[in-house]
């Protein structure tokens, strides 16, 4: 009897604690909305009148506009189209000599800060560069500008080619067994299999993929900022930040702003109605066996074309570290305004990373005890729809408005340097939300499915769970998402560029103005540090996953 009555003991805990978690998610999501909201009624009220007289129609802004829409649509079309036959020939490859570690490679793009990749394609692409030095000892006259267009689209494809390529191979490694056994006792060639194989199966990624890429490179700001070259090759953020920080001129930075936000709401709308539903062919789970391209010459094509994607992402990095050290490390490793800029991007990293995990915890579960009822009320669903939007609402708002808003909102009140590291810190936060979000609330629903009856059941209070149930289980999910927004926050330019002054120095921010010195050296030493920091972080965050994973080959 007293196994049975225990429950309904614990009932008024069990009932309290679900209100303290759903309060938490809406304090967590109004905090959220009423940051961006303040941004943008800052943006609406300063001086409208200079809207409402054709600011947002004139010649500038549509050129901004064009450059952007431009640079977006070249920089998705040639990431598709050089991430297709990369992934083909990985796919077609399982036993290439060191596969496994080319598809990690494909890995550090996505969490290496723009700034340092920039530097590496500089040291390159660069007048001075390697490519450049090859080709004019070919005799090309004119060798590849890494400023302008040219240069933010190879720096657009750096970052976009692997992420591709990694969404790519992951839906060609799906395809069933079966259908290519059907392949090979058809004798079908090389032609028929990827139009009738292949194809279908990348045709269905390609709008996802293609919108995700294009929303990146609309909203990119770090990269064009640096290799942009001047104001023939500025996007939309940029102007912003430019019509703000050097112009100082309210209009054309709230005409901007609106239309920045216009224009990623339509792409968000346009991704969602293009990105087909996700559909899984049947299967028996037959080992995928593959009899196609054994021959010498697809052989050595598959190899050429593996090959030169990993150079074209490997060669930048190497850049980066063998400059880096040629650097004078020791003297900015004894560089006062060296350490204060470091300690200034950890304690904003630290920072905003620990809120971004708090937040995305108390959304995550908010949500998750709003829908937990099999028919929940009207009111639950609205919350926990609204908790999903809002998680990702930095994607219709980007940083660089956020910041604009609120550099507008604060002017009145004096000098907004006292304010910086405030703003920056949410800024950041908000900017890492939604990849924690994605890291944290699969991870958290699965731990709630297997242990919340039975902790219920204990009559376990908070602390109690959280130190023997929940601790233990989320710790790695809730490391992996701090270390990764500690390092988006740690390379971010974005929000510091608006508000960076004398007193407030970050990394990012130092190795910028280093670089618009023309102080390579130090820049190169600089992004080395950087770029280690980060490499550091995101080691720390995926340990556990390869210790779960000898754990369980152990078992």
């Amino acid at each position: 009897m007293a196994v049975v009555d225990e429950p309904e003991l614990s009932r008024p805990v069990v009932l309290t604690e679900r209100k303290i978690t759903i309060a938490a998610g809406v304090f967590s999501l109004g905090g959220i909305a009423l940051f961006v909201g303040l941004a943008a009624f800052a943006l609406l009220l300063a001086d409208v009148a200079g809207v409402s007289e054709g600011r947002i129609f004139d010649a500038y802004v549509w050129r901004v506009t064009r450059f952007t829409l431009l640079q977006a649509v070249l920089s998705t079309f040639l990431s598709i189209l050089f991430a297709i036959p990369l992934a083909l020939a990985l796919a077609r490859r399982p036993r290439f000599p060191g596969r496994v570690w080319i598809v990690r490679l494909l890995a550090l793009p996505l969490g290496l800060p723009a700034l340092v990749a920039a530097l590496g394609l500089i040291g390159i692409w660069g007048r001075q560069g390697v490519m450049n030095t090859l080709l004019s000892t070919l005799g090309l006259a004119q060798p590849v500008s890494i400023y302008g267009l040219s240069g933010i689209l190879i720096a657009h494809v750096f970052f976009n080619l692997p992420l591709a390529t990694r969404f790519l191979l992951a839906g060609l490694e799906r395809i069933p067994g079966e259908y290519w056994l059907i392949g090979t006792n058809l004798g079908m060639g090389r032609l028929s299999l990827f139009r009738l194989i292949e194809w279908p199966a990348i045709r269905g990624l390609i709008p996802g993929i293609a919108g995700l890429i294009f929303m990146l490179c609309a909203t990119s700001f770090t990269l064009v900022l640096t290799l942009g070259g001047g104001p023939a090759a500025s996007t939309i953020e940029v102007a912003i930040y430019q019509a703000l920080r050097f112009d100082f001129d309210p209009p054309r930075v709230i005409a901007l702003s609106l239309l920045q936000i216009a224009l990623t709401g339509l792409l968000l709308a346009v991704a969602r109605l293009l990105t087909p539903p996700a559909a899984e062919a049947m299967t028996t789970g037959r080992p995928v066996v593959r009899f196609d391209g054994r021959d010498g010459p697809a052989k050595l094509l598959d190899g050429f074309v593996i090959l030169l994607g990993a150079g074209f992402v490997l060669l930048p990095l190497a850049s980066v570290l063998v400059s880096g050290l040629q650097s004078n490390l020791l003297r900015l490793a004894t560089d006062p305004m060296v350490h204060r800029a470091l300690a200034t991007s950890l304690a904003i990293a630290l920072c905003s990373a620990f809120l971004c995990v708090l937040v995305t915890i108390a959304l995550v579960s908010a949500r998750q005890t709003a829908l937990r009822p099999r028919r929940p009320p009207i009111a639950a669903r609205g919350l926990a729809s609204a908790i999903a939007n809002g998680s990702s609402l930095v994607l219709l708002v980007p940083p660089v408005v956020l910041g604009a808003g609120w550099f507008l909102l604060l002017q009145p009140f004096g000098d907004v340097a006292r304010f910086a590291p405030f703003i920056v810190v949410v800024i950041n936060m908000m900017m890492a939300l939604p990849f924690a979000y994605g890291i944290l609330d699969p991870a958290i629903a699965t731990h709630r499915a297997r242990t919340l009856r039975l902790s219920e059941s204990l009559g376990l209070g908070f602390l109690d769970r959280l130190r023997l149930i929940d601790g233990p289980s989320l710790r790695r999910p809730a490391l992996m998402a701090f270390s990764f927004a500690c390092a988006l926050s740690l390379g971010d330019l974005g929000a510091v560029a608006l508000f960076g002054s004398q007193d407030m120095v970050t990394l990012p921010y130092l190795l910028y103005s280093r670089m618009g010195s023309y102080r390579t050296a130090d820049a190169a030493g600089l992004a080395l540090m950087l770029g280690l920091v980060c490499v550091l972080l995101t080691i720390i965050g995926t340990p556990g996953e390869r210790k779960v994973e000898e754990d369980a080959d152990a078992r």
